[in-house]
C-alpha cells in the first residue's frame, strides 16, 4: 500500500491545500494530513477546529485520513510507516526552504519528499494572506472551502 503525510498548520485550511491534498490523494492509496501542534504558537483556530475543517474540505476524498503531530516530522513518519512527504509549492521561495526541509528529512530518516506546484488558481494563496484579509473585512469566499468561511465570519463577529 503506498502512503505519504502532507504535513502543515493548515491555520486555515485553503483552497491552495485542498488542491495539493486532492492531487496527492489521487497517486497514493492513502494520504495522511497531518496538522502540525505548536504549543508555543497560539493559532486562530485549535488544533481540533483545524482537524475538523480539514475533514470537512476533503470529504470526498475516501482515502484521506486527518491527524495531527507533535515534535520533528520524522518521527511522525516512523511512527505511522509513512516514506513519504507531500509538500505543496506555491513560489521559487517555497523551494528554496523546502528542498532543505527534504534533505533533512532524508538524512535523519530515509524520508522522500515530492513536490506538487499548487495550482496557478490557487498558487498566490496563505494561511496568513487569508487571515489578514478575513480579519479586516475582506471577501475570502474564493479562497477557502465553505466550511472555512462561515468559522471565520463567526470568528470575525464574535472579536
Amino acid at each position: 500500500m503506498r502512503r505519504a503525510v502532507c504535513p502543515g498548520s493548515f491555520d486555515p485550511v485553503t483552497n491552495g491545500h485542498v488542491d495539493v491534498i486532492t492531487r496527492a490523494a489521487a497517486l497514493y492509496d492513502e494520504l495522511v494530513v497531518a496538522v502540525l501542534v505548536n504549543p508555543g504558537k497560539a493559532g486562530l483556530f485549535t488544533v481540533d477546529e483545524r482537524m475538523e475543517l480539514l475533514r470537512e474540505a476533503v470529504a470526498d476524498l475516501p482515502n484521506v485520513v486527518v491527524d495531527s503531530f507533535t515534535g520533528l516530522l520524522v518521527d511522525y513518519c516512523r511512527s505511522h510507516d509513512l516514506p513519504v512527504v507531500v509538500k505543496g509549492l506555491r513560489a521559487v521561495s517555497d523551494f528554496e526552504y523546502e528542498l532543505q526541509m527534504a534533505q533533512m528529512n532524508r538524512e535523519l530518516a530515509g524520508i522522500e519528499t515530492l513536490f506538487v506546484p499548487t495550482a496557478p488558481q490557487v498558487g498566490h494563496l496563505s494561511s496568513s494572506l487569508v487571515k489578514q484579509i478575513a480579519t479586516f473585512g475582506g471577501d475570502v469566499s474564493r479562497l477557502v472551502p465553505k466550511g472555512v468561511l462561515d468559522r471565520l465570519l463567526a470568528k470575525r463577529e464574535t472579536s
